[in-house]
């Protein structure tokens, strides 16, 4: 069994890829002035106005919402991403060339959950892991995978690998900034608040949703409902994705969170004494 035979549609970037298995909301709430509506191409409803050429205009909520990813690239900030029975939170530290995250995959009621502790310190990383559940016991390699230590991961072995790598020069672990580019509507609904739709076929790049569910979602997956929150500073601070129910997935919500911009700290390298080697059946899982 691999981790993407277990299904769990934020896996990607739970795993701290950043290209977020995640990931579950507010909302603002509409005014009683209407507020501009401005679709991809740069056109405006009757409620609002753009430029003749369609480039954005002073105050246009797509271009808000695009100017508001640019600090996440920076890479000083805390996250949260939920989704599809899933959850993560940690940092990004580039300072220190440093991450580390925290992720829940699975439940008690789950035939199969997993925790992870994944910390990565420039040049090395290490997870954490526990399985549990029914299913978990059945597994040939449990013994080598419970060890209730931090495993070291062979970097020449992980390399390329979005669920154990980690690439500091892409440090968004849910793209937000390749989703906001998808952004097909959007109005303000209120100070700092947004909502529209926003096209994710893209979003398997960014790490927020696989392949494979943005593929069930069909036609659905070009207009995915949104809202999203900025900051006094209009820097990111919640993005949510309401995906529609596609074939036997039922509807979910993908929420993404940051916060601590300019002010996460170094993530931490586990203590000797609680390190080991990774296993061959740690890759195999993430293979």
């Amino acid at each position: 069994m691999t981790v993407r035979r277990l299904g769990a549609g934020l896996v990607a970037a739970a795993l701290i890829t950043p290209a977020l298995a995640a990931c579950a909301s507010g909302t603002g709430t509409a005014g009683s002035t209407p507020s501009p509506t401005v679709s991809a191409s740069g056109t405006a409803s009757a409620s609002g106005t753009a430029s003749a050429s369609g480039a954005p205009v002073a105050g246009d909520a797509k271009q808000a919402l695009l100017d508001s990813t640019k600090e996440i690239s920076n890479g000083n900030f805390r996250f949260t991403l939920a989704g599809a029975g899933s959850t993560a939170e940690g940092l990004v530290h580039q300072p220190s060339q440093s991450a580390a995250m925290k992720i829940a995959i699975g439940g008690p009621s789950s035939d199969l959950a997993m925790k992870l502790d994944v910390v990565h310190f420039k040049p090395d990383s290490w997870v954490k892991l526990e399985l549990s559940g029914p299913t978990a016991d059945s597994l040939p390699a449990i013994k080598q995978l419970n060890l209730g230590k931090y495993q070291h991961l062979d970097q020449n072995r992980i390399k390329g690998n979005r669920n154990l790598g980690f690439d500091f020069e892409k440090v968004d672990p849910a793209g937000s900034a390749v989703l906001t580019q998808g952004i097909t509507e959007v109005r303000s609904t209120g100070t700092g608040a947004y909502a529209g739709t926003i096209d994710v076929t893209k979003a398997a790049e960014a790490g927020s949703l696989n392949a494979a569910t943005i593929a069930a979602l069909g036609t659905q997956a070009k207009t995915v409902p949104f809202t999203a929150k900025v900051d006094p500073q209009g820097r990111l601070s919640e993005l949510v994705l309401q995906l529609p129910a596609a074939g036997q997935t039922a509807a979910q919500e993908i929420k993404m969170t940051y916060s601590d911009y300019g002010a996460a700290t170094a993530a931490q390298k586990p203590p000797a004494d609680q390190v080991v080697e990774a296993p061959a059946e740690l890759y195999s899982l993430f293979n």
